[in-house]
């Protein structure tokens, strides 16, 4: 991968280019090692928000040093959801700004604007994942530049604490393509962030009919700078000097957040009235309040099924963080359900032929096993465990409820959405990503698809706090019959642009787009109101808004409704592969076409026709290097030809010369996780034992390890230890009536409420069970014991605190 075609450009070379499958090959694609010119210097980013909507746009800045006209590429990241609105070239003094059209049609018209040696410019989403684009840059004669100019729009994700979620992808590891997949994979080159020849600069503008809190980043950022006295707007800068060894995080906070809204948006006036263009969209925000009685009551059934990622990229930290997370999952249970925990890479394993009941025996089993997890199981095959978990059957009284934590590096993202979705009338699906360049297409679609909730935990983030929020999400009772409706003026009618509400938390926003035809008078109201019924109470949510459109918005909801829309479009006619598909390919086109927003079947495509001189000599081709977070080659000269070799694998390569050259090349690197090839065993066992000792456990998690199934603890060295106690205090301190059990459960309750609130969101759902019980023994003498514990531990921690 990675390497460099110096020959002249042949018709139809912007087809599929061979794959590179598996990290391990990915990794070795650093040909950029070799001081060849990188075209691309400087990426520009101006992201303006409004509210929880945000618009970006990205200047990217080539020049061409070298003797030779150049096509450069350059495969990259967006966020899985934006809708891709706007693609020029800026040259000299001529702007060209680029046509939406049918993919294959957009791919030929490059072509042949290069082979009659004008320039052109193409912008393709993948046809594996809506969250990778390639971008090329055609006839760049010597000496010249050219700023390419890209805008998108999309949607900002609302975190557990009601911050604002933007995420601007920076880094793009290498996806696995699974052997036997459908369709090509995407050619990605990677160099480790270090070595990136470009740079960054980022910019942001936040307004809101709130003010705006504060803004938090993952990276460097300038101090927050308002725009006016009531705070409503500010701007916020990257420092300088970005690594590019993360993605760009900004947690956007508002005060008096996550109020129901509904904009109504002006259509264009160019437009044809009627069309979706032409007449207004209203986004409607909805924040459904559940009653606090319900929430309070927590399911007891369940099947819990945990499917744990152990490629070979999942090493050190992250699998660290996964077994602790299992752990507090383990504990959470409650009595009375099933589970099983899968994990996978090349290939799969299960902790239990089938899912089992929860008890102490079956807790312990499970967790012996997650203590002994590494990350050693090569790829990210995620396909296979997943259609092996559906085939199951599901047990009677108990919902399925689906987590999978991985870093989302594969490459078959659509296959994985559709076959979640396929399955998603038996199950509820939770779905993590984890580290940087997770793709949000795989996380966001099975969560979506799935009927659940999709968290992403980058950088510092803890990986518990959010596992348990979608635990608790889990264990609330499902919301059913879910309906929206409208009422307009008579003279309007509605057309709904996004799939319906399949599912609702508390507290998370659902949004709603639709296009709104006919005329009504500026002082018109209209009102949607959402229905639900939530453990038998049926329950509903109206919000009354003006017709009246909003100033300033451009066409923003405009094309985030298409956006929708095409989504759905293009899951529909994958569910009819096969099958006479309707005419629904055409409509996907008509409607990018029509709205300017980009799809899987067409591309953006500029030709600069103004240009009358012919760019003489053969074309070369440059890859431009996207960043990776995986370890560096060692650079010993000895290694080169592997090195080029490595560079170039391709999956039509036979599989024995292919796993010949790849074992060959372990030897460079510095971490030898395999993703994508399976180690020898005796060298798998040698690395393992030469694997340095884990840190010390957390307190906290030392703690959570003692606690028993049912909820309770047991009186013993150990719970002292985690205490902070000797046995002997511990012992002489118990009321005389109470037994160990009881004493050693208050204990542990008063030590979390006592020191470790600022993880309650992690052992709340653990402290639940074990005051339920409590509650359950009728014990004498639980004041007595509150007390005495408070006395011993240093604390005041008061009963009803306990949930006692």
């Amino acid at each position: 991968m990675g390497c460099v075609n110096t020959t002249t450009r042949k018709k139809n070379c912007s087809q599929q280019l061979p794959v590179h499958t598996g990290m391990m090959m990915n990794r070795c694609g650093l040909l950029t090692l070799q001081r060849e010119p990188v075209p691309l210097k400087s990426i520009e980013v101006e992201l303006e928000v409004r509210d929880h909507v945000a618009t970006v746009v990205s200047t990217l800045n080539y020049e061409n040093k070298e003797d030779k006209p150049l096509e450069a590429v350059f495969v990259f990241p967006l966020p899985g959801d934006a809708a891709v609105c706007h693609f020029s070239a800026q040259i000299g003094q001529t702007q060209i700004v680029a046509e939406v059209k049918e993919k294959q049609k957009a791919r030929e018209e490059y072509d042949d604007a290069l082979s009659s040696g004008q320039q052109a410019f193409l912008l393709e989403e993948s046809d594996q994942s809506p969250d990778i684009f390639s971008l090329r840059v055609g006839s760049l004669p010597p000496g010249e530049s050219a700023s390419i100019r890209l805008e998108y729009v999309t949607e900002l994700a609302v975190q557990a604490d009601d911050g604002l979620r933007f995420c601007l992808p920076a880094v793009l590891n290498p996806r696995y393509q699974p052997q036997g997949s459908k369709g090509a994979g995407v050619q990605v080159t990677s160099v480790p962030a270090s070595l990136v020849p470009y740079s960054l600069s980022f910019s942001a503008r936040v307004s809101s009919p709130r003010p705006v809190s504060k803004v938090e980043s993952n990276c460097s950022l300038d101090p927050l700078q308002y725009l006016n006295t009531d705070q409503t707007q500010a701007t916020v800068k990257l420092a300088a000097g970005h690594k590019f060894d993360r993605d760009v995080e900004l947690l956007i906070y508002y005060k008096d957040a996550h109020q129901p809204t509904a904009v109504v948006e002006a259509g264009q006036a160019s437009a044809e009235p009627g069309s979706l263009m032409g007449d207004p969209v209203v986004m409607v925000s909805l924040y459904p309040e559940f009653p606090q009685s319900v929430m309070s009551s927590t399911a007891s059934c369940g099947e819990f099924v945990f499917l744990m990622d152990r490629s070979g990229s999942m090493s050190n930290t992250r699998i660290r963080s996964a077994r602790d997370t299992l752990l507090l999952l383990l504990k959470s249970l409650p009595v009375g359900c099933y589970f099983n925990i899968y994990s996978f890479g090349s290939r799969y394993e299960h902790i239990f032929l089938k899912s089992v009941e929860y008890s102490q025996q079956t807790m312990e089993e499970a967790l012996k096993k997650v203590e002994q997890m590494e990350a050693d199981l090569g790829g990210t095959e995620i396909l296979q465990p997943l259609k092996h978990i559906y085939s199951q059957p599901c047990i009677q009284n108990q919902p399925r409820q689906l987590f999978v934590f991985t870093d989302g590096e594969v490459g078959n993202t659509k296959e994985v959405i559709d076959l979640v979705k396929k399955n998603s009338g038996s199950h509820r699906c939770f779905s993590f990503g984890i580290g940087e360049g997770a793709s949000s297409a795989l996380i966001n679609g099975m969560a979506k698809e799935g009927g659940g909730d999709a968290q992403f935990i980058t950088g510092t983030d803890r990986m518990q706090p959010k596992v348990m929020q979608s635990l608790r999400f889990a264990l609330q009772p499902a919301v059913v019959d879910i309906s929206v409706t409208w009422d307009l003026p008579q003279e309007v009618s509605v057309t709904v642009l996004s799939p319906p509400i399949t599912t609702l938390f508390q507290g998370q926003r659902s949004l709603i787009y639709a296009q709104l035809t006919g005329q009504s008078s500026e002082a018109a109201e209209g009102c949607v109101t959402l229905k639900y019924s939530l453990a038998g109470h049926p329950s509903e949510n109206q919000l009354h808004f003006s017709l009246r459109p909003a100033e300033d918005t451009g066409l923003t909801l405009h094309r985030l409704g298409a956006r929708n829309l095409i989504r759905s479009l293009e899951m529909e006619e994958r569910d009819r592969r096969g099958q006479q598909d309707g005419g629904v390919k055409e409509k996907v086109v008509q409607l990018s076409v029509q709205s300017g927003v980009s799809s899987s079947f067409t591309a953006f495509i500029a030709v600069n026709k103004d240009n009358s001189e012919v760019i003489q000599g053969p074309l070369v081709r440059r890859n431009i290097p996207t960043p990776c977070t995986f370890p560096i080659l060692k650079s010993s000269g000895r290694h080169m030809r592997e090195r080029r070799e490595l560079g170039c694998l391709s999956v039509h390569m036979d599989a024995p010369r292919r796993k010949a050259i790849m074992y060959a090349s372990m030897v460079m690197y510095e971490d030898t996780e395999t993703d994508g090839f399976p180690m020898m065993e005796e060298e798998n066992q040698s690395r393992k034992s030469a694997v340095p000792e884990q840190p010390p456990r957390d307190p906290l998690l030392q703690l959570v390890s003692l606690q028993e199934a049912s909820g309770c603890w047991l009186l013993d060295p150990a719970l002292a230890a985690a205490l902070g106690k000797t046995n002997e205090e511990v012992e002489k301190s118990k009321p005389e009536k109470a037994s160990s059990e009881v004493w050693a459960t208050i204990l542990a309750l008063i030590w979390l409420h006592g020191f470790k609130m600022d993880a309650k969101d992690e052992w709340e759902l653990l402290a639940m069970k074990a005051a339920s019980w409590l509650c359950a023994q009728n014990a004498p003498c639980v004041s007595e014991c509150v007390d005495a514990g408070n006395v011993l531990l240093g604390c005041s921690v008061k009963k009803e605190a306990l949930g006692l």
